[in-house]
């Protein structure tokens, strides 16, 4: 009983609404657009967010807690000279991957004489800045003799190039570890990619080489000179590119994926001019319909002003309150495509059920009435569910600004439903009482004078009028409307019928079977290639690296920040222990087994192993940069202690190597809990994988239980609680599916589809709670006939708007970027499976499921009893019974 009260009381409240937006209907249309461009005009303060980390790294993960750990221990300027200035912060480099394409040995003298002549080139480079022009000798790293440090490859191919002029054969080059001509031992994996060894490690033939170029950005002019240095390095390479065409290089540089991920927002932009013209001219067409006076094209034209407004005040309020705009904003327009189109059609459905001998504010009043309802709850489930996805509870920052934004937008594009688009309803309104062209809003002639007209007149101002219309006939006016008329004719009996049923029924099986399946191999997506757009320096260089330089993973840090005794051989033993399985390119590791070996630790004072540990710095040319790689500090009694250490780490890895990565972050981690010496591991890879999978997920479950707390709550509020029972299973169908198939579709578990699945609830119930609301209330009649009213009554306003979701959807598969495919794969898939559902699961499912439609056995006054006549009229040939009641 509360329930239909508290129905009733809101129902009167938007009838209410209805009639003073009809009552002031030039206040409540222009208002919307005065606000819309004083907000607009705030786009002068437009800004992009440039930080990739900022927006797509969780915002609270133990790697970057480990990170400063580890600046604090080892700033990155003392860890300069060891070419592994990036395991700490990635800092400006230049890197370039040459490859042939004949799958030619680039170990050969040929390709070493052009290889080093690109080397020779790059190191040239010049920045010009007013009375001074910048070279790489002036930005790079400098090692303790003042001298920039290069790749050690470099120093591997000149010796190379020396022994093949001085006609030496006994030259090798090792892999992964090889030795130069001074003893070092340095680590070539990440440089010498597509390898084949002889024996004993010897390298053969190698199918690509990659060379990096360090920069310093220790202040502001240092860090654009080198932001400038690294857009002409790009040029140089792509230049000397062109001059040798049997080689393919591969630039890039700390720059290139902040580049290449906002440069989906210029290569889409064309893209979505062409979307917005197919959605307008479809929106046209949907409400358009042969009856001049009832077509109603302007207002599929302004229910799609009305979300551009929407859109355009909120990207005004973002831009006044300081918000950064990034390229996963153009998923925004999208969403309230979806769901304000569907309103304003609903609302259009609804003006079609009113008499047309009403006032235009009473009919108004009762389109509130009837739409605005449950127009209102899908608002009110689309800011809870992006709400939370808004709140601090989410680590994505890219996702939480996403949701914010969406909900600044929803909430004006509810406000502008109600009062721009419901204003045009009342304009229209008055143009069809008038008998008005819909289009042109002249009066329309009378049928006896149209006769006297040319064919193509008559053509264009065809109408039907009240007064040659019966009784009868009047709740048909409509039904010239394409859609109207095919619902009505013929899906709502065929979707209907015995013989279909079963068929549908073995098709959802199939659904579900094959949505299971993919639901099965759902994997996460951290992959940051996936956000960037295609046919970029990003893409190219990650392709090569992953199929030349796969074998080994980055480099890992191995650091120790306890002082822990060195000098005795179980800790030594631990420490390597605890390394073990990784190829170690670090001097520590190496002076620990040199320890070993001469077997001089053992018994060994602590002071003197610190004093010897100082002087073999000086002494031993093979750890003469040793000392990087050890802290000491000094007591009060001036001995010295050893309060952190670190040695760098690679793992094998196989084809799978990011996700090898993320299960090796994961074990060495549990290791570092359970092991006898404080250890930490970083690479600035792991702030991206760090927690990824459960900070990517999170705002989905936050807004799942969200959504279900407000559908619970909701129960309340509707007639019928039951209605809340089937939403709550169509939603649950229906991600589940869409889940299962974009899996199958090869798109991965990242912020893009996690923040379209939470679009993808609320599309969900935009879609399917007025059509489970009509058939749940309804009463008497069988099932069959209330899945049939129900289809005939929201059916219309639900292929409308998919219809034109899609078309709008179709270009911006041809946008060249991973962000949009996996945009448009996701939400291809959310509008097909919703639409399946609405169209097909639903109108079966229900014919045969609960709730039943017994017939209520009214008790009639005997005083007030109607007398009627039955009359039955039988076809000639007994094929149809016909069943007239007359009331007398």
């Amino acid at each position: 009983m509360l329930r239909q009260v508290l129905h009733r009381g809101l129902g009167t409240s938007f009838s209410r609404l209805g009639h003073f937006v009809a009552s002031h209907p030039v206040f409540f249309a222009s208002a919307p657009v005065l606000i819309s461009i004083l907000l607009g005009a705030s786009f002068s303060r437009y800004q992009v967010e440039e930080s990739v980390e900022h927006l797509l790294a969780p915002t609270h993960s133990l790697a970057k807690i480990e990170r400063n750990l580890v600046d604090s221990l080892f700033p990155v300027n003392r860890s300069k000279h060891r070419l592994y200035s990036d395991l700490q912060t990635p800092g400006r480099y230049g890197r370039v991957i040459i490859t042939s394409f004949r799958k030619a040995n680039m170990l050969d003298q040929h390709h070493t004489d052009l290889i080093l002549k690109l080397h020779s080139a790059v190191t040239r480079i010049q920045v010009q800045r007013p009375g001074f022009n910048y070279t790489f000798a002036h930005i790079c790293i400098l090692n303790n003799d003042k001298t920039c440090i290069v790749d050690d490859i470099v120093h591997v191919l000149e010796e190379l190039k020396a022994a093949r002029s001085s006609n030496r054969t006994n030259f090798a080059i090792t892999y992964p570890i090889t030795h130069l001509k001074d003893g070092r031992e340095v680590y070539n994996g990440h440089q010498l990619g597509g390898v084949t060894v002889h024996s004993k490690d010897r390298v053969k033939s190698a199918e690509a080489i990659q060379l990096t170029y360090y920069l310093q950005a220790i202040n502001s002019l240092n860090d654009m000179v080198a932001e400038k240095w690294e857009s002409i390095f790009c040029d140089t390479v792509e230049l000397f590119q062109k001059s040798n065409r049997k080689v393919k290089m591969y630039p890039f540089t700390s720059s290139s994926l902040k580049e290449d991920f906002q440069k989906t927002s210029r290569v889409s932009e064309r893209y979505l001019i062409t979307s917005l013209v197919l959605v307008v001219t479809l929106a046209i067409l949907c409400c358009s319909m042969q009856d001049c006076v009832r077509s109603k094209p302007w207002l599929g034209l302004l229910g799609l002003l009305t979300v551009t407004l929407a859109t355009l005040t909120a990207a005004g309020i973002i831009n006044l309150t300081g918000g950064k705009y990034n390229s996963t904003f153009l998923g925004i327009p999208f969403v309230m495509l979806g769901h304000g189109l569907y309103g304003t059609f609903e609302m259009l459905s609804s003006w079609r059920k009113t008499r047309e001998d009403q006032h235009v504010k009473e009919r108004t009043a009762a389109v509130f009435a009837d739409s605005m309802l449950s127009f209102s709850l899908t608002t009110a489930m689309y800011l809870v569910t992006f709400g939370i996805g808004a709140s601090p509870f989410t680590n994505i920052e890219a996702a939480r600004i996403f949701c914010c934004n969406s909900c600044i937008a929803i909430f004006f594009n509810y406000l502008y439903v109600l009062s721009f688009y419901g204003s045009s309803l009342v304009f229209t309104g008055y143009i069809e009482n008038n008998y008005q062209h819909s289009i042109f809003c002249r009066k329309v002639p009378k049928p006896e004078v149209l006769q006297e007209k040319p064919a193509w007149y008559r053509f264009l101002l065809t109408a039907r009028f009240s007064e040659d219309t019966t009784d009868s006939e009047e709740t048909n006016t409509y039904e010239s409307h394409l859609l109207v008329w095919f619902l009505k004719r013929y899906y709502c009996d065929w979707i209907t019928n015995t013989y279909v049923k079963p068929f549908v029924v073995l098709f959802y099986l199939v659904y579900i079977s094959f949505a299971l399946m993919g639901y099965l191999q759902v994997s996460e997506g951290s992959d940051l290639s996936n956000i960037v757009a295609t046919a970029t320096r990003t893409i190219e260089y990650t392709t090569a690296q992953q199929k030349y330089f796969s074998n080994y993973s980055p480099v890992i840090g191995f650091y120790i920040y306890e002082s822990i005794e060195y000098w005795n051989t179980s800790v030594q033993e631990d420490v390597l222990e605890y390394t073990k399985g990784f190829v170690r390119i670090s001097w520590f590791e190496s002076y620990l087994n040199y320890l070993r070996k001469l077997n001089i630790s053992t018994g060994l004072p602590k002071k003197n192993f610190t004093d010897m540990l100082r002087n073999s710095f000086l002494k031993a040319p093979q750890f003469a940069h040793f000392s990087e790689d050890i802290i000491f500090s000094k007591k009060y009694n001036n001995e010295v202690d050893v309060v952190a250490s670190r040695m760098f780490l690679v793992a094998k890895t196989m084809e799978s190597k990011r996700e090898e990565l993320y299960d090796l972050l994961e074990t060495l981690r549990k290791l570092s809990l359970t092991s006898k010496v404080k250890f930490i591991v970083f690479n600035p890879s792991f702030v991206y994988m760090d927690r990824y999978a459960s900070s990517v997920g999170a705002p989905l479950q936050n807004s799942c239980i969200s959504a279900l707390f407000l559908l619970f709550f909701s129960a309340f509020l509707v007639a019928d609680s039951l209605i809340n029972v089937w939403l709550t299973l169509t939603v649950a169908s229906v991600e589940f599916g869409v889940i299962g198939f974009m899996t199958l579709w090869k798109v991965e578990l990242d912020c893009i589809s996690v923040l379209c699945l939470i679009y993808g609830i609320n599309y969900t119930i935009d879609n399917c709670a007025p059509l489970l609301s009509t058939f749940v209330l309804g009463k008497e009649f069988t099932r069959t006939k209330w899945v049939k009213n129900a289809l005939e009554v929201h059916g219309v306003a639900i292929l409308q708007s998919y219809l034109c979701y899609i078309v709008g959807l179709i270009p911006l598969a041809a946008v060249p970027s991973n962000l949009t495919r996996t945009l448009f794969r996701c939400l291809f898939l959310i509008a097909l499976v919703t639409f399946f559902h609405c169209f097909a699961i639903l109108p079966v499912i229900l014919t045969f499921l609960p709730p039943s439609k017994k017939k209520r056995k009214e008790k009639k006054n005997p005083e007030n009893r109607e007398e009627i006549e039955c009359v039955e009229m039988v076809d000639m040939d007994s094929t149809r019974v016909v069943d007239q009641i007359t009331t007398v």
